[in-house]
């Protein structure tokens, strides 16, 4: 970048500009830290590439660097920092999802001549062991048999599963899963909507065993596995059919090995959350003679009941993970709520609304989802780091910034999507951000505390690259900013950034799995 000669004046619209004293001496202060982020950005692999960076100081509402600063890229996961204020503003940090098993039908002894309606509105926390103790609650209520049938309300939410713009071949993954009022978390991580396929070798030259977990008969299994001898490396692969229920599974699993894990997301989450909860009836002794849809009715009486985590707990897994599920919920959750519709168009409504309270402008970007899973989004840095400076002002804040991704920690509840990176360096422990990744996109935009003590927000977005994910550029961004000294930084070159922990590539796969954050391959 040419550098112009600036006597007293800093420029910081659209493209950084370096100062250089007059005597030649050299810069300090902010302008030596534009020379080095400058030098950073001006890596050969952004050649051709949307670089776009903003570093702000809140404390004195200086913009310590800009590039790019208004100009639209796609955000990827830093799409998630706008849904969770947005759902802190609209929803409230109390918020909690219901579930309810709910009649209007009369009770004569154990029987109840009527329909059992499982109602759900959407929490995404749901796992097989609380449908278990639903069901308890309904024997515990001296119910034995349900003479009508199962019915799932899902109502609270539109039938619409997938996201605009979402890629089709994303379909079988769990990063893709379908969208529900009501569905299972297979784990604590609270992937709802997906399964989890155990693989167990068994004897040599054999098929391997394949187990659901939690058990369900929503999808169904296509074992096409073989146990190879002892000692070898596994080569599992789980597919499901686009757009069907039938889960392949192919490879080879050594004798010796321990069981491999994988998911799947379901076609269908209600049913899913049908079927799990009806084999739980089952198991406590309650009979249902079948199962189907329909709406409960108005004013039928609750038998049990379960209440989620509250919003503010929930946002740890949601943003230190980066769950593109929970950021969907929470979109549609804040359609219902405020517009009394459930769907992504009434909830990217209401998070527009949101996100102009808290000092955006809207006109500035394009949102059609929550996760930043869609193409179609589009955001600037200069607005990134505006939301991150007057979120530090809403009495929600310690939630928010608790639930981001610390820098270099290995606890994955803490360190979440950035424990593998900037270990041993000074934005280790200090860096609070949120990642992003697709193809040809990586992004990183959160908080930091300079070394002179104050706390700068800064947004790095970068698209359009051809080479291998360039997110070491965002580490030395944010490692440079937590050297900063202020009035008495001096240019320190560009830092040494350690090598990021990635996940080995599947070469079976269209895309690169190392060149992608964690988040993508659950090896957070």
């Amino acid at each position: 970048m040419r550098r112009r000669w600036v006597l007293g004046l800093v420029v910081a619209v659209g493209v950084s500009v370096a100062v250089v004293a007059p005597s030649g001496a050299a810069p300090s202060g902010p302008d030596a830290l534009r020379v080095d982020l400058d030098d950073i950005l001006a890596d050969p692999r952004l050649d051709g590439a949307y670089a776009g960076v903003v570093v702000r100081d809140p404390a004195t509402d200086e913009v310590l660097y800009s590039r790019q600063a208004t100009a639209r890229a796609t955000p990827a996961s830093n799409a998630k920092l706008l849904t969770a204020a947005a759902a802190l503003e609209a929803l409230d940090p109390d918020h909690r999802f219901r579930t309810e098993v709910v009649t209007d039908a009369p009770q004569v002894g154990p029987v109840l001549l009527g329909d059992l309606h499982l109602r759900g509105t959407a929490d995404p926390t749901v796992l097989a062991a609380d449908y278990d103790r639903l069901a308890e609650q309904v024997a515990a209520a001296g119910i034995r048999v349900v003479q009508g049938g199962l019915r799932t309300d899902d109502t609270w939410f539109d039938d619409v599963p997938l996201g605009t713009g979402w890629a089709w071949d994303d379909e079988p993954y769990y990063y893709s899963a379908p969208v529900s009022a009501l569905t299972v978390a297979p784990n604590t991580d609270f992937d709802a909507g997906t399964a989890i396929v155990r693989v167990r070798p068994t004897a040599e030259g054999l098929p391997a065993e394949l187990e659901l977990d939690p058990a369900t008969g929503v999808v169904q299994l296509d074992n096409r596995t073989t146990t190879s001898a002892a000692g070898g490396e596994p080569d599992v692969v789980v597919e499901r059919e686009h757009g069907g229920s039938r889960v392949v599974v192919r490879g080879t699993v050594p004798a010796d090995a321990e069981p491999l894990e994988e998911f799947t997301t379901v076609p269908d989450p209600s049913a899913y959350a049908a079927d799990v909860f009806a084999r739980a009836l089952a198991a406590h002794g309650v009979h249902v003679r079948e199962v189907g849809e329909g709406t409960a009715p108005e004013g039928a009486r609750v038998v049990a009941a379960r209440e989620s985590m509250p919003l503010r707990e929930l946002l740890v897994p949601f943003l230190k993970l980066s769950n593109n599920g929970h950021a969907e919920v929470l979109v549609k959750a804040m359609g219902r709520d405020v517009r009394g519709e459930g769907s992504w168009p009434a909830g990217v409504a209401v998070l527009t609304e949101q996100l102009r309270a808290l000092g955006l402008s809207p006109e500035a970007l394009e949102l059609v989802d929550g996760s930043g899973l869609s193409r179609m989004d589009g955001v600037t840095p200069e607005q990134l780091t505006v939301l991150l400076d007057n979120a530090r002002q809403r009495p929600w804040f310690p939630a928010f910034s608790d639930a981001l991704p610390v820098a270099g920690v290995a606890d994955r509840m803490v360190g979440g999507t950035l424990r593998n990176r900037m270990a041993g360096t000074a934005a280790e422990g200090n860096v609070r951000a949120k990642t992003g990744s697709l193809t040809g996109v990586t992004s990183l935009s959160g908080y930091v505390t300079a070394a002179d003590g104050r706390e700068l927000v800064f947004s790095v977005v970068l698209n359009d690259f051809t080479s291998d994910s360039p997110r070491d550029l965002e580490d030395a961004i944010a490692i440079r900013l937590a050297e900063y000294r202020g009035a008495d930084d001096q240019p320190r070159g560009r830092p040494q950034v350690p090598r990021t922990l990635v996940q080995r590539d599947d070469p079976r796969t269209r895309v690169d799995e190392g060149a992608l954050e964690c988040s993508w391959v659950r090896a957070c």
